[in-house]
């Protein structure tokens, strides 16, 4: 059976405010937005509450009351940023959390509460760290949705037993049941104070007589029709979690952890014949804080020990101040294994496997975009004729298409270079490039190079290879012929 808790924040504004600016604990004070030229009140503090102060009603009203009364401006949007902090504060909890408008949040704590010794351990757990946390709570449990965030707010149990939710919700009033204020005056007309007094009656009769709303409403309290959560938080479809009795704080405890993550989550991914390609660890710290370390893999990946050197140097990075109480993996991005990709775990291919391991250390040392791997590219300009490959496994489509010599360093753009040389077809006498001058001493070309007419237009390149009285060789060219203007130079490479 699916087991929902519902988190109802009564004064989540102003705990917000007391959180933030503590003189104004055990004060009575509102807060307040302007509506219709008026200030009228969104939140009411308890101390406030203590003096019939409600929301609604317009501040100045209140102050004439009550001149003691504290006012602070509503912000807007801050109650919808709240909520979405608390439920993916929850996640800790449960992978599955949402926001429960306008004043809570709703979890699916199936298969969860186990974890913390049982659903009256778990429920006094969330709330008691709530509660450390300044906001005052109320809690419920129950087989659905709606009977959970009925209990929440107007139920005086906190646990509902499976199937128990039809007599629990008896004795609460029809507000209970989220239904409509039209629907409600009705009920009120009618004597119905309960949702007890109309609960028996056949759902046909009330669809007559109410419409679809009460027999939706009814059915979603007792279970027998669906309601869904939105999570805050999509659910990993690879994602290990692991649940610590005692704080972990030192880096072997964070490494037993991690390990035992890395297994079941490799284990599941054989079976379903798949490699990790990205993963986050996230550590979930006893104070609300989420510390995280990530790793890239070159290419599809299950092996455990070598995932975990990865992980492993950043470990140092985490602070886990008082410790750290939930663990969870999550792999965002898996990739199918082929056969080939599976043989480099076996003695077959240890050569392969040594390299493939090693590239994944360094691009974890030093960002993944420091390993590179070029493969030719059927462009005709040499910076367009190469293009980033991953480290080892993606095939060239194409050959290298010329047996000419090419500079080993290409610079990603030609820069300009002031030349003299006889023209039209001759190499420099000698260049300079920033400030430097270089006398040519040796020169071999032109090679001239066209641009792609089916790309844009521009003008051909004659390519020399010169070198210098010190023995450096460079690779540089002439963009267009000789017109009668001096044409333009570019250094565009070096050679060893």
């Amino acid at each position: 059976m699916p087991r929902y808790m519902s988190i109802s924040f009564p004064y989540l504004l102003t705990d917000y405010v007391v959180r933030r600016q503590p003189e104004f604990r055990d004060k009575p004070f509102v807060m307040a937005s302007r509506q219709r030229g008026r200030m009228v009140i969104d939140a009411v503090s308890p101390a406030a509450a203590k003096k019939d102060i409600l929301t609604g009603m317009v501040l100045a009203d209140c102050k004439a009351i009550y001149p003691e009364l504290q006012m602070v401006e509503t912000e807007t949007g801050r109650v919808e940023k709240l909520l979405q902090a608390l439920a993916e504060w929850c996640i800790r909890f449960t992978p599955v959390a949402g926001v429960d408008l306008p004043d809570g949040v709703i979890l699916d704590i199936s298969g969860c509460a186990h974890l913390w010794g049982g659903e009256a351990d778990y429920l006094a757990h969330i709330q008691s760290k709530l509660s450390g946390y300044g906001f005052t709570t109320k809690l419920a449990i129950a087989d659905t949705i709606s009977a959970a965030w009925a209990m929440a707010r107007f139920g005086t149990a906190s646990i509902i037993g499976c199937g128990k939710q039809r007599e629990a919700i008896r004795t609460l009033p029809p507000v209970a049941l989220r239904l409509e204020d039209t629907i409600l005056a009705r009920l009120k007309k009618l004597g119905m104070r309960t949702i007890g007094s109309f609960l028996d009656i056949p759902l046909s009769a009330l669809r007559r007589r109410f419409g679809a709303e009460m027999p939706k409403r009814i059915a979603q309290a007792l279970g027998t029709e669906l309601e869904w959560i939105t999570p805050v938080q999509p659910v990993e479809p690879y994602q290990e979690r692991l649940t610590s009795m005692e704080p972990i704080a030192s880096a072997a405890g964070i490494s037993i952890a991690l390990q035992q993550l890395l297994g079941s989550l490799c284990l599941r991914l054989e079976a379903e014949g798949l490699g990790l390609r990205n993963a986050t660890l996230k550590c979930y710290r006893i104070d609300g804080a989420v510390q995280q370390i990530e790793i890239g893999t070159g290419h599809p990946s299950r092996n455990v020990p070598h995932l975990f050197k990865l992980f492993e140097h950043k470990i140092a990075t985490l602070e886990p101040d008082m410790g750290f109480e939930v663990f969870a993996l999550e792999a965002y991005k898996v990739e199918p294994v082929t056969d080939e990709q599976a043989a480099i775990w076996h003695t077959a291919s240890q050569n392969d496997r040594k390299v493939a391991e090693l590239l994944d250390r360094v691009a974890a040392k030093i960002g993944a975009d420091a390993v590179s791997r070029y493969l030719p590219a059927e462009h005709h300009w040499p910076e367009c004729a190469v293009k980033k490959a991953s480290p080892l496994w993606e095939k060239q489509s194409t050959d290298w298409r010329t047996d000419l010599p090419r500079p080993v360093h290409l610079l990603p753009a030609p820069e300009i270079i002031s030349v003299t040389a006889v023209l039209p077809d001759y190499p420099p006498m000698l260049f300079r490039h920033k400030g430097i001058r270089h006398t040519v001493v040796k020169a071999d070309g032109p090679e001239r190079i066209e641009q792609e007419w089916w790309l844009s237009d521009g003008l051909y390149r004659d390519y020399y290879i010169v070198e210098d009285e010190n023995g450096a060789r460079y690779w540089v060219f002439r963009s267009g012929p000789y017109d009668g203007d001096q044409p333009q130079w570019f250094l565009h490479g070096y050679f060893a």
